[in-house]
Protein backbone atom coordinates (compact mmCIF):
# COMPACT_ATOMS: atom_id res chain seq x y z
CA UNK A 1 0.00 0.00 0.00
CA UNK A 2 1.07 3.85 -0.99
CA UNK A 3 1.35 6.15 1.88
CA UNK A 4 1.39 9.91 2.18
CA UNK A 5 0.88 12.31 5.07
CA UNK A 6 -3.00 14.52 5.34
CA UNK A 7 -0.09 17.25 4.47
CA UNK A 8 0.76 16.51 1.20
CA UNK A 9 -2.15 17.93 -0.48
CA UNK A 10 -0.16 21.17 -0.45
CA UNK A 11 2.33 22.65 0.70
CA UNK A 12 1.41 23.18 4.28
CA UNK A 13 3.16 26.16 4.64
CA UNK A 14 0.71 27.89 1.57
CA UNK A 15 -2.19 25.73 2.89
CA UNK A 16 -1.93 27.26 5.79
CA UNK A 17 -1.95 30.98 4.67
CA UNK A 18 -4.75 33.25 5.32
CA UNK A 19 -6.88 35.05 2.46
CA UNK A 20 -4.45 37.91 1.24
CA UNK A 21 -1.15 36.77 2.46
CA UNK A 22 2.04 37.33 0.31
CA UNK A 23 3.63 34.09 -0.10
CA UNK A 24 7.68 34.22 0.01
CA UNK A 25 9.73 31.99 -2.05
CA UNK A 26 11.35 30.05 0.81
CA UNK A 27 7.26 29.14 1.51
CA UNK A 28 6.54 28.52 -1.88
CA UNK A 29 9.61 26.21 -2.18
CA UNK A 30 9.40 24.11 1.50
CA UNK A 31 9.07 20.96 0.93
CA UNK A 32 10.65 17.85 3.71
CA UNK A 33 12.32 15.26 1.12
CA UNK A 34 11.35 11.84 0.07
CA UNK A 35 13.10 8.85 -0.56
CA UNK A 36 14.95 8.41 -3.05
CA UNK A 37 13.20 9.78 -6.44
CA UNK A 38 11.80 13.58 -7.19
CA UNK A 39 9.96 13.93 -10.29
CA UNK A 40 9.29 17.16 -11.96
CA UNK A 41 6.46 17.62 -14.22
CA UNK A 42 5.67 20.66 -16.35
CA UNK A 43 3.39 20.78 -19.32
CA UNK A 44 1.43 22.72 -21.80
CA UNK A 45 3.54 25.68 -21.50
CA UNK A 46 2.02 27.16 -24.62
CA UNK A 47 5.07 29.15 -25.37
CA UNK A 48 4.43 31.27 -22.66
CA UNK A 49 7.67 32.41 -21.78
CA UNK A 50 6.95 35.76 -19.82
CA UNK A 51 4.90 36.21 -17.31
CA UNK A 52 1.20 36.20 -17.75
CA UNK A 53 -2.48 36.07 -15.79
CA UNK A 54 -4.58 32.90 -16.72
CA UNK A 55 -8.19 32.13 -15.21
CA UNK A 56 -9.29 28.93 -14.19
CA UNK A 57 -12.34 27.38 -15.39
CA UNK A 58 -15.53 28.41 -14.18
CA UNK A 59 -17.37 25.40 -15.95
CA UNK A 60 -15.33 22.29 -16.82
CA UNK A 61 -18.13 19.52 -17.07
CA UNK A 62 -17.37 15.79 -16.15
CA UNK A 63 -20.51 13.30 -17.32
CA UNK A 64 -21.02 9.62 -17.26
CA UNK A 65 -19.52 8.20 -14.42
CA UNK A 66 -16.70 10.94 -13.53
CA UNK A 67 -20.03 13.68 -13.15
CA UNK A 68 -19.23 15.65 -10.07
CA UNK A 69 -16.15 14.26 -9.61
CA UNK A 70 -12.56 16.15 -9.54
CA UNK A 71 -11.20 17.37 -11.49
CA UNK A 72 -14.45 18.50 -12.55
CA UNK A 73 -15.07 20.64 -9.26
CA UNK A 74 -14.85 24.52 -9.86
CA UNK A 75 -15.56 27.58 -7.69
CA UNK A 76 -16.07 26.95 -4.45
CA UNK A 77 -17.35 23.68 -4.87
CA UNK A 78 -12.75 23.31 -5.52
CA UNK A 79 -12.15 25.30 -2.67
CA UNK A 80 -13.75 23.09 -0.66
CA UNK A 81 -13.05 19.78 -1.87
CA UNK A 82 -9.44 20.81 -1.08
CA UNK A 83 -10.18 22.60 2.08
CA UNK A 84 -8.77 26.13 0.68
CA UNK A 85 -9.58 29.47 2.29
CA UNK A 86 -11.16 32.20 -0.66
CA UNK A 87 -9.45 34.75 -1.35
CA UNK A 88 -6.12 33.15 -0.29
CA UNK A 89 -2.91 32.60 -2.57
CA UNK A 90 -3.72 28.98 -3.69
CA UNK A 91 -7.17 29.84 -4.22
CA UNK A 92 -6.77 32.05 -6.22
CA UNK A 93 -3.87 30.21 -8.61
CA UNK A 94 -6.44 26.92 -8.78
CA UNK A 95 -10.15 28.86 -8.80
CA UNK A 96 -11.73 31.53 -11.30
CA UNK A 97 -13.24 33.30 -8.09
CA UNK A 98 -12.35 37.32 -7.99
CA UNK A 99 -10.12 36.82 -10.73
CA UNK A 100 -9.63 40.16 -11.90
CA UNK A 101 -9.25 41.86 -8.02
CA UNK A 102 -7.17 39.16 -7.09
CA UNK A 103 -4.74 38.87 -9.69
CA UNK A 104 -4.22 42.50 -9.28
CA UNK A 105 -3.03 41.44 -5.39
CA UNK A 106 -1.20 38.48 -5.66
CA UNK A 107 0.43 39.48 -9.46
CA UNK A 108 1.35 37.53 -12.54
CA UNK A 109 2.24 33.82 -12.51
CA UNK A 110 4.85 31.84 -14.82
CA UNK A 111 7.63 32.98 -16.51
CA UNK A 112 10.45 30.35 -16.97
CA UNK A 113 12.95 32.29 -15.67
CA UNK A 114 11.00 31.94 -12.43
CA UNK A 115 10.62 28.37 -13.51
CA UNK A 116 14.03 28.06 -13.67
CA UNK A 117 14.88 29.31 -9.87
CA UNK A 118 12.53 26.63 -8.58
CA UNK A 119 14.07 23.91 -10.67
CA UNK A 120 17.66 25.09 -9.64
CA UNK A 121 16.46 25.13 -5.93
CA UNK A 122 15.25 21.49 -5.93
CA UNK A 123 17.97 19.74 -8.11
CA UNK A 124 20.44 21.79 -5.56
CA UNK A 125 18.81 20.01 -2.46
CA UNK A 126 18.37 16.29 -4.52
CA UNK A 127 21.60 16.03 -6.58
CA UNK A 128 21.30 13.19 -8.74
CA UNK A 129 17.34 12.26 -8.02
CA UNK A 130 15.62 14.70 -9.93
CA UNK A 131 13.80 14.15 -13.22
CA UNK A 132 12.47 16.78 -15.19
CA UNK A 133 9.81 15.81 -17.57
CA UNK A 134 7.76 18.12 -19.80
CA UNK A 135 4.11 16.63 -20.74
CA UNK A 136 3.51 18.35 -24.14
CA UNK A 137 2.25 21.28 -26.40
CA UNK A 138 4.87 23.24 -25.14
CA UNK A 139 6.43 24.48 -28.97
CA UNK A 140 3.34 26.18 -29.56
CA UNK A 141 1.13 29.35 -28.61
CA UNK A 142 3.20 32.47 -29.23
CA UNK A 143 4.22 34.95 -31.90
CA UNK A 144 7.71 34.10 -31.25
CA UNK A 145 7.52 30.33 -31.20
CA UNK A 146 5.22 30.80 -34.06
CA UNK A 147 7.70 32.56 -35.89
CA UNK A 148 11.08 30.27 -35.11
CA UNK A 149 8.80 27.59 -36.01
CA UNK A 150 9.21 26.19 -32.23
CA UNK A 151 12.87 26.59 -32.01
CA UNK A 152 12.66 29.25 -28.96
CA UNK A 153 10.77 27.15 -26.53
CA UNK A 154 13.18 23.93 -27.08
CA UNK A 155 16.03 26.74 -26.37
CA UNK A 156 14.68 26.86 -23.00
CA UNK A 157 14.03 23.09 -22.48
CA UNK A 158 17.59 22.61 -22.98
CA UNK A 159 18.39 25.81 -20.72
CA UNK A 160 15.80 24.12 -18.15
CA UNK A 161 17.17 20.70 -18.53
CA UNK A 162 14.13 18.68 -19.71
CA UNK A 163 15.03 15.00 -19.65
CA UNK A 164 12.17 13.81 -21.94
CA UNK A 165 8.68 15.29 -23.35
CA UNK A 166 5.82 14.03 -25.61
CA UNK A 167 3.69 15.83 -28.11
CA UNK A 168 0.32 17.35 -29.66
CA UNK A 169 0.37 21.18 -30.91
CA UNK A 170 4.01 20.24 -31.49
CA UNK A 171 2.78 18.01 -34.35
CA UNK A 172 1.34 21.30 -36.19
CA UNK A 173 4.33 21.98 -37.09
CA UNK A 174 5.06 18.81 -39.44
CA UNK A 175 6.08 16.01 -39.28
CA UNK A 176 9.79 17.14 -40.99
CA UNK A 177 10.10 19.85 -38.25
CA UNK A 178 8.73 17.75 -35.07
CA UNK A 179 11.84 15.31 -36.42
CA UNK A 180 14.19 18.20 -36.14
CA UNK A 181 13.12 19.91 -33.16
CA UNK A 182 13.45 16.79 -31.36
CA UNK A 183 16.82 15.79 -32.70
CA UNK A 184 17.71 19.32 -31.70
CA UNK A 185 16.40 19.12 -27.99
CA UNK A 186 18.56 16.29 -27.94
CA UNK A 187 17.20 14.22 -25.17
CA UNK A 188 13.87 11.58 -25.73
CA UNK A 189 10.88 12.99 -27.63
CA UNK A 190 8.35 9.65 -26.41
CA UNK A 191 5.11 8.75 -27.97
CA UNK A 192 4.31 5.02 -27.95
CA UNK A 193 1.12 5.46 -29.30
CA UNK A 194 2.92 7.25 -33.01
CA UNK A 195 3.27 4.95 -35.59
CA UNK A 196 4.39 4.86 -39.38
CA UNK A 197 0.96 3.69 -41.42
CA UNK A 198 2.72 1.82 -43.75
CA UNK A 199 4.81 0.08 -41.77
CA UNK A 200 3.76 0.37 -37.81
CA UNK A 201 6.90 0.87 -36.76
CA UNK A 202 7.22 3.68 -33.50
CA UNK A 203 8.17 7.10 -35.82
CA UNK A 204 9.59 8.32 -31.93
CA UNK A 205 11.32 6.41 -28.70
CA UNK A 206 8.32 4.82 -26.72
CA UNK A 207 10.21 4.33 -23.12
CA UNK A 208 13.52 6.06 -22.06
CA UNK A 209 14.88 4.63 -18.91
CA UNK A 210 16.61 7.09 -15.73
CA UNK A 211 18.89 5.80 -12.78
CA UNK A 212 17.78 8.23 -9.65
CA UNK A 213 18.91 7.79 -6.37
CA UNK A 214 19.81 4.35 -7.21
CA UNK A 215 16.32 3.49 -8.57
CA UNK A 216 15.54 2.82 -12.32
CA UNK A 217 12.96 4.65 -13.95
CA UNK A 218 11.13 3.65 -16.79
CA UNK A 219 9.15 6.39 -18.44
CA UNK A 220 6.72 5.73 -21.34
CA UNK A 221 5.23 9.13 -23.59
CA UNK A 222 2.10 9.00 -24.73
CA UNK A 223 0.97 12.05 -27.67
CA UNK A 224 -2.34 13.25 -27.64
CA UNK A 225 -4.31 10.20 -29.38
CA UNK A 226 -6.79 12.40 -31.36
CA UNK A 227 -4.17 14.75 -32.95
CA UNK A 228 -4.88 13.96 -36.77
CA UNK A 229 -8.74 14.70 -35.65
CA UNK A 230 -8.48 17.62 -33.87
CA UNK A 231 -5.92 19.06 -35.82
CA UNK A 232 -4.47 19.04 -39.63
CA UNK A 233 -4.10 15.89 -40.67
CA UNK A 234 -2.57 17.02 -44.05
CA UNK A 235 0.85 18.00 -41.76
CA UNK A 236 1.76 14.53 -41.25
CA UNK A 237 -0.07 11.67 -43.18
CA UNK A 238 1.69 8.90 -42.55
CA UNK A 239 1.43 8.86 -38.86
CA UNK A 240 -1.03 6.85 -36.89
CA UNK A 241 -2.51 8.16 -33.70
CA UNK A 242 -4.64 6.82 -30.87
CA UNK A 243 -4.93 5.78 -27.05
CA UNK A 244 -3.44 2.25 -28.29
CA UNK A 245 -4.42 0.94 -24.98
CA UNK A 246 -2.62 -2.93 -25.25
CA UNK A 247 0.52 -1.58 -27.10
CA UNK A 248 0.49 0.07 -23.87
CA UNK A 249 0.30 -2.13 -21.26
CA UNK A 250 2.85 -4.83 -23.30
CA UNK A 251 5.12 -1.88 -22.89
CA UNK A 252 4.54 -0.94 -19.17
CA UNK A 253 5.46 -5.07 -19.08
CA UNK A 254 8.37 -4.42 -21.06
CA UNK A 255 10.01 -1.91 -18.56
CA UNK A 256 8.86 -4.09 -15.30
CA UNK A 257 10.80 -7.02 -16.95
CA UNK A 258 13.67 -4.84 -17.74
CA UNK A 259 14.25 -3.72 -14.12
CA UNK A 260 11.97 -0.91 -13.66
CA UNK A 261 11.10 0.35 -10.51
CA UNK A 262 9.25 3.20 -11.01
CA UNK A 263 6.82 2.74 -14.37
CA UNK A 264 5.93 7.11 -15.46
CA UNK A 265 3.46 7.32 -17.99
CA UNK A 266 4.47 10.60 -19.44
CA UNK A 267 0.54 11.25 -21.17
CA UNK A 268 -0.64 14.05 -23.17
CA UNK A 269 -3.99 11.98 -22.86
CA UNK A 270 -6.50 14.13 -20.92
CA UNK A 271 -7.58 13.25 -17.35
CA UNK A 272 -10.53 11.33 -17.81
CA UNK A 273 -8.59 9.12 -20.43
CA UNK A 274 -5.86 8.93 -17.90
CA UNK A 275 -8.16 7.55 -14.86
CA UNK A 276 -9.43 5.21 -17.34
CA UNK A 277 -6.59 3.87 -18.35
CA UNK A 278 -5.17 3.61 -14.74
CA UNK A 279 -8.24 1.39 -14.00
CA UNK A 280 -7.45 -0.79 -17.07
CA UNK A 281 -3.69 -0.99 -17.24
CA UNK A 282 -1.85 -2.43 -14.07
CA UNK A 283 1.66 -1.63 -13.62
CA UNK A 284 2.07 2.39 -13.86
CA UNK A 285 3.12 4.01 -10.75
CA UNK A 286 2.58 7.63 -11.81
CA UNK A 287 0.67 9.14 -15.07
CA UNK A 288 1.98 12.92 -15.67
CA UNK A 289 -1.45 13.74 -17.08
CA UNK A 290 -1.87 16.84 -19.47
CA UNK A 291 -4.03 18.18 -22.67
CA UNK A 292 -7.38 19.57 -20.44
CA UNK A 293 -5.24 21.66 -18.55
CA UNK A 294 -6.29 20.52 -14.85
CA UNK A 295 -4.98 21.83 -12.06
CA UNK A 296 -5.19 20.14 -8.75
CA UNK A 297 -2.98 20.15 -5.56
CA UNK A 298 -3.03 16.65 -4.63
CA UNK A 299 -2.72 13.54 -6.82
CA UNK A 300 -5.56 11.41 -7.50
CA UNK A 301 -5.29 7.70 -6.37
CA UNK A 302 -6.43 5.24 -9.11
CA UNK A 303 -5.75 1.78 -7.39
CA UNK A 304 -1.92 1.88 -7.26
CA UNK A 305 -1.40 4.72 -9.93
CA UNK A 306 -1.07 8.48 -8.98
CA UNK A 307 -2.45 10.76 -11.85
CA UNK A 308 -0.89 14.23 -11.34
CA UNK A 309 -2.13 17.46 -12.71
CA UNK A 310 -0.24 20.83 -12.95
CA UNK A 311 -2.19 23.19 -14.93
CA UNK A 312 -1.06 25.11 -17.76
CA UNK A 313 0.74 28.49 -19.35
CA UNK A 314 3.80 27.57 -16.52
CA UNK A 315 1.51 28.98 -13.60
CA UNK A 316 2.78 25.56 -11.52
CA UNK A 317 5.32 22.56 -11.36
CA UNK A 318 4.59 19.76 -9.93
CA UNK A 319 7.11 17.87 -7.34
CA UNK A 320 6.66 14.14 -6.31
CA UNK A 321 9.08 12.71 -3.89
CA UNK A 322 9.03 8.80 -4.70
CA UNK A 323 10.34 6.41 -1.86
CA UNK A 324 10.84 3.00 -3.17
CA UNK A 325 11.41 -0.31 -1.22
CA UNK A 326 11.62 -3.98 -3.01
CA UNK A 327 11.54 -2.83 -6.26
CA UNK A 328 7.90 -0.70 -5.78
CA UNK A 329 6.75 2.52 -4.63
CA UNK A 330 5.69 2.37 -0.65
CA UNK A 331 5.62 6.18 -0.16
CA UNK A 332 5.45 9.52 -1.60
CA UNK A 333 5.58 13.35 -1.03
CA UNK A 334 3.77 15.95 -3.08
CA UNK A 335 3.67 19.50 -3.96
CA UNK A 336 1.40 21.50 -6.99
CA UNK A 337 3.86 24.68 -6.49
CA UNK A 338 2.27 27.88 -8.03
CA UNK A 339 4.69 30.30 -9.49
CA UNK A 340 4.21 33.75 -8.26
CA UNK A 341 6.25 35.31 -10.57
CA UNK A 342 6.82 38.66 -8.12
CA UNK A 343 7.35 36.29 -5.10
CA UNK A 344 10.03 34.15 -7.02
CA UNK A 345 13.66 35.04 -8.05
CA UNK A 346 13.97 35.09 -11.48
CA UNK A 347 17.29 33.03 -12.76
CA UNK A 348 19.76 35.59 -14.58
CA UNK A 349 20.72 32.76 -17.42
CA UNK A 350 17.32 32.40 -18.01
CA UNK A 351 15.92 35.84 -18.14
CA UNK A 352 19.07 36.64 -20.55
CA UNK A 353 18.29 33.78 -22.85
CA UNK A 354 14.45 34.63 -23.26
CA UNK A 355 15.47 38.41 -23.83
CA UNK A 356 17.78 36.98 -26.43
CA UNK A 357 15.33 34.81 -28.16
CA UNK A 358 12.34 37.93 -28.20
CA UNK A 359 15.12 40.88 -29.24
CA UNK A 360 13.74 39.88 -32.76
CA UNK A 361 10.24 40.43 -32.39
CA UNK A 362 9.84 42.94 -29.10
CA UNK A 363 8.87 46.05 -30.70
CA UNK A 364 6.30 43.96 -32.78
CA UNK A 365 4.93 42.18 -29.85
CA UNK A 366 4.49 45.52 -27.62
CA UNK A 367 2.48 46.83 -30.33
CA UNK A 368 -0.63 48.42 -28.64
CA UNK A 369 -4.07 47.73 -31.10
CA UNK A 370 -6.67 47.76 -28.73
CA UNK A 371 -7.99 48.28 -25.58
CA UNK A 372 -10.07 46.06 -22.91
CA UNK A 373 -12.53 47.72 -20.36
CA UNK A 374 -13.93 44.04 -19.23
CA UNK A 375 -11.63 40.74 -18.27
CA UNK A 376 -10.83 38.70 -20.80
CA UNK A 377 -10.21 34.98 -20.83
CA UNK A 378 -10.75 31.95 -22.69
CA UNK A 379 -10.79 28.51 -20.72
CA UNK A 380 -14.01 27.65 -20.22
CA UNK A 381 -16.12 24.68 -21.13
CA UNK A 382 -18.42 26.57 -23.48
CA UNK A 383 -17.47 30.38 -23.37
CA UNK A 384 -15.06 33.00 -23.04
CA UNK A 385 -14.79 36.36 -23.27
CA UNK A 386 -11.33 36.13 -25.25
CA UNK A 387 -13.59 34.25 -27.87
CA UNK A 388 -16.45 36.51 -27.83
CA UNK A 389 -14.15 38.68 -28.88
CA UNK A 390 -12.55 36.42 -31.62
CA UNK A 391 -16.41 35.79 -32.99
CA UNK A 392 -17.30 39.66 -32.92
CA UNK A 393 -14.41 40.43 -35.53
CA UNK A 394 -15.71 37.40 -37.32
CA UNK A 395 -19.25 38.41 -37.48
CA UNK A 396 -17.84 42.28 -38.08
CA UNK A 397 -14.93 42.60 -40.20
CA UNK A 398 -15.89 39.30 -42.33
CA UNK A 399 -19.90 40.32 -43.05
CA UNK A 400 -21.21 37.09 -41.59
CA UNK A 401 -24.36 35.99 -40.06
CA UNK A 402 -22.49 33.16 -38.04
CA UNK A 403 -19.51 33.00 -36.22
CA UNK A 404 -17.58 29.64 -35.50
CA UNK A 405 -14.09 29.61 -33.55
CA UNK A 406 -12.53 26.80 -32.15
CA UNK A 407 -12.56 25.98 -28.29
CA UNK A 408 -8.82 26.10 -27.84
CA UNK A 409 -7.97 25.80 -24.21
CA UNK A 410 -4.90 28.25 -24.02
CA UNK A 411 -5.17 30.99 -24.10
CA UNK A 412 -3.89 33.90 -21.93
CA UNK A 413 -6.64 36.46 -19.57
CA UNK A 414 -5.90 40.45 -19.58
CA UNK A 415 -7.34 42.13 -16.55
CA UNK A 416 -9.87 45.05 -17.28
CA UNK A 417 -8.45 48.66 -18.11
CA UNK A 418 -5.73 47.80 -19.63
CA UNK A 419 -3.93 47.79 -23.06
CA UNK A 420 -4.31 45.09 -26.04
CA UNK A 421 -0.85 44.53 -27.43
CA UNK A 422 -0.02 42.13 -30.55
CA UNK A 423 0.99 39.87 -27.97
CA UNK A 424 -1.80 38.99 -26.29
CA UNK A 425 -3.80 38.35 -29.67
CA UNK A 426 -0.95 35.88 -30.93
CA UNK A 427 -1.37 34.45 -27.40
CA UNK A 428 -5.14 33.10 -28.41
CA UNK A 429 -4.26 32.98 -32.46
CA UNK A 430 -0.81 31.81 -33.27
CA UNK A 431 -0.98 28.58 -34.58
CA UNK A 432 0.14 27.21 -38.64
CA UNK A 433 -3.33 27.31 -40.00
CA UNK A 434 -4.99 30.76 -39.11
CA UNK A 435 -6.85 31.57 -42.17
CA UNK A 436 -10.04 33.39 -41.53
CA UNK A 437 -12.63 31.29 -43.91
CA UNK A 438 -15.93 32.85 -45.21
CA UNK A 439 -18.68 30.18 -46.33
CA UNK A 440 -22.22 29.27 -46.56
CA UNK A 441 -23.82 26.67 -44.73
CA UNK A 442 -27.57 24.87 -44.25
CA UNK A 443 -28.61 24.64 -41.11
CA UNK A 444 -28.88 21.48 -41.08
CA UNK A 445 -24.97 21.68 -41.32
CA UNK A 446 -24.66 23.90 -39.11
CA UNK A 447 -26.58 21.88 -36.47
CA UNK A 448 -24.48 18.25 -37.08
CA UNK A 449 -20.89 20.56 -36.16
CA UNK A 450 -22.38 21.39 -33.15
CA UNK A 451 -23.45 17.90 -32.48
CA UNK A 452 -20.15 16.46 -33.62
CA UNK A 453 -17.98 18.34 -31.48
CA UNK A 454 -20.22 18.12 -28.76
CA UNK A 455 -20.07 14.45 -29.02
CA UNK A 456 -16.52 14.64 -28.77
CA UNK A 457 -16.65 16.78 -26.17
CA UNK A 458 -19.24 15.24 -23.67
CA UNK A 459 -18.81 11.45 -24.95
CA UNK A 460 -19.88 9.26 -21.72
CA UNK A 461 -17.06 6.95 -22.44
CA UNK A 462 -13.54 8.79 -22.37
CA UNK A 463 -11.78 6.54 -25.15
CA UNK A 464 -13.85 8.72 -27.36
CA UNK A 465 -13.94 12.31 -25.93
CA UNK A 466 -11.24 13.84 -28.42
CA UNK A 467 -10.71 17.19 -26.25
CA UNK A 468 -10.74 21.08 -25.88
CA UNK A 469 -13.95 23.13 -25.36
CA UNK A 470 -17.42 23.44 -27.11
CA UNK A 471 -16.67 25.55 -30.35
CA UNK A 472 -17.57 29.26 -29.74
CA UNK A 473 -19.92 30.70 -32.04
CA UNK A 474 -21.22 34.51 -32.59
CA UNK A 475 -24.51 35.78 -33.92
CA UNK A 476 -26.04 32.30 -32.52
CA UNK A 477 -27.55 30.48 -29.44
CA UNK A 478 -28.83 27.09 -28.85
CA UNK A 479 -29.15 24.81 -25.76
CA UNK A 480 -27.09 22.22 -25.18
CA UNK A 481 -27.76 18.98 -23.15
CA UNK A 482 -24.69 16.92 -22.38
CA UNK A 483 -27.04 14.07 -20.97
CA UNK A 484 -28.74 13.56 -24.70
CA UNK A 485 -27.49 11.05 -26.41
CA UNK A 486 -25.05 11.31 -29.26
CA UNK A 487 -26.52 13.49 -32.20
CA UNK A 488 -29.28 15.54 -29.77
CA UNK A 489 -27.48 17.36 -27.25
CA UNK A 490 -28.13 20.62 -29.60
CA UNK A 491 -31.49 22.38 -29.64
CA UNK A 492 -33.48 25.81 -30.52
CA UNK A 493 -30.67 27.10 -32.24
CA UNK A 494 -31.37 30.74 -33.16
CA UNK A 495 -29.93 33.91 -34.86
CA UNK A 496 -29.36 36.24 -32.11
CA UNK A 497 -29.98 39.50 -34.39
CA UNK A 498 -33.80 38.82 -34.64
CA UNK A 499 -34.46 35.49 -32.46
CA UNK A 500 -35.43 33.51 -35.55
CA UNK A 501 -35.03 29.86 -35.61
CA UNK A 502 -32.14 28.03 -37.44
CA UNK A 503 -33.81 26.45 -40.67
CA UNK A 504 -32.12 23.30 -41.85
CA UNK A 505 -32.78 24.04 -45.44
CA UNK A 506 -31.28 27.75 -45.24
CA UNK A 507 -28.16 29.35 -45.76
CA UNK A 508 -26.29 31.11 -43.79
CA UNK A 509 -23.49 33.23 -44.04
CA UNK A 510 -20.75 31.94 -41.57
CA UNK A 511 -17.13 33.30 -41.09
CA UNK A 512 -14.23 30.94 -38.81
CA UNK A 513 -10.73 30.20 -38.79
CA UNK A 514 -8.65 27.14 -37.74
CA UNK A 515 -9.79 25.00 -40.49
CA UNK A 516 -8.19 21.30 -40.71
CA UNK A 517 -8.65 21.33 -44.48
CA UNK A 518 -5.67 21.96 -46.40
CA UNK A 519 -5.98 24.76 -48.88
CA UNK A 520 -8.43 27.16 -46.54
CA UNK A 521 -8.07 30.52 -47.93
CA UNK A 522 -8.41 33.95 -45.75
CA UNK A 523 -6.68 36.15 -43.88
CA UNK A 524 -4.74 35.32 -41.08
CA UNK A 525 -7.34 35.65 -37.79
CA UNK A 526 -4.67 38.10 -35.88
CA UNK A 527 -5.39 40.62 -38.75
CA UNK A 528 -9.47 40.24 -38.72
CA UNK A 529 -9.31 40.76 -34.71
CA UNK A 530 -6.50 43.86 -35.12
CA UNK A 531 -8.90 45.73 -37.93
CA UNK A 532 -11.79 44.71 -35.11
CA UNK A 533 -10.02 46.16 -32.33
CA UNK A 534 -8.81 49.35 -33.58
CA UNK A 535 -12.26 50.64 -33.77
CA UNK A 536 -12.35 50.90 -30.12
CA UNK A 537 -11.94 49.74 -26.80
CA UNK A 538 -13.71 46.63 -26.31
CA UNK A 539 -16.39 45.27 -23.25
CA UNK A 540 -17.23 41.37 -23.37
CA UNK A 541 -18.80 40.95 -20.89
CA UNK A 542 -20.15 36.86 -19.82
CA UNK A 543 -22.63 36.10 -22.20
CA UNK A 544 -25.86 33.85 -21.63
CA UNK A 545 -25.83 32.53 -25.79
CA UNK A 546 -25.03 28.59 -24.63
CA UNK A 547 -27.77 27.50 -22.69
CA UNK A 548 -26.52 24.27 -20.52
CA UNK A 549 -28.98 21.44 -19.63
CA UNK A 550 -28.16 17.91 -17.86
CA UNK A 551 -25.38 18.92 -15.22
Amino acid sequence: MITRRDLLAASAALASLPAGAQPSQEELLRFEPLGQVTILHLTDLHAQLLPMYFREPETNLGVGEVRGLLPHLTGEAFLEAFRLARGSALAHALTHLDFAELARRYGPMGGVDRIATVIKAIRAERPGRTLLLDGGDAWQGSWTSLQSRGADVVAVQKALGVDAMVGHWEFTYGADRVKELAAELGVPFLASNVQDSEWNEDVFPHTAFFERGGVKVAVIGQAFPYTPIANPRWMFPEWTFGIKEEKLAERVQAARADGAEVVVLLSHNGFDVDRKLAQRVTGIDVILTGHTHDAMPRPLEVGRTLLVATGACGKFVSRLDLRVEGGRVVEYRYALIPIFSQRIAPDPEMAALVERLRAPHVRELARIVGRTESLLFRRGNTAGTWDDVICDALLREREAEIALSPGFRWGTSLLPGTDITAEDVWAQTAITYPNAYRITMRGEQLKTVLEDVADNLFNPDPYYQQGGDMVRTGGLSFTLDVSAPSGRRISDLRLLRNGEPIEAAREYVVAGWASINQGTEGPPIWEVVFRHLARGPVRAEPRQDVRLRGV
